[in-house]
């Protein structure tokens, strides 16, 4: 089964420090809040959320310059935080800066 792509725009509301897994690779954390209007059933409503986000190797090292309140776009898809969790992570394969 496939058909696990997301793309999410909004600004950064936290960012953690560059940090590094077990197997050496660099990882970044961070809080993405979005904020737009959608169409649900034929009526516009307000949609806001806080996703968790995490971007791994190269993208997590270009990712660690930005800041919070930065406007980005990610593209990526949606995986278990861990193991033995039912909370969903954003998992990023690309982020790129917006203005918003």
């Amino acid at each position: 089964m496939s058909g696990n792509r997301i793309v999410l725009s909004g600004k950064i509301l936290t960012i953690d420090p560059l940090r590094y897994t077990p197997a050496g690779i660099p990882a970044l954390n961070l809080t993405l809040g979005h904020q737009s209007r959608q169409i649900e059933a034929g009526m516009e409503r307000e949609v806001e959320c806080e996703v968790q986000v995490v971007a791994l190797g190269d993208l997590a090292q270009q990712t660690a310059r930005c800041k919070v309140e930065d406007g980005i776009r990610i593209q990526g898809f949606l995986a278990r935080k861990s193991r033995k969790s039912t909370q969903l992570v954003l998992h990023a394969n690309r982020i790129e800066l917006i203005d918003i």
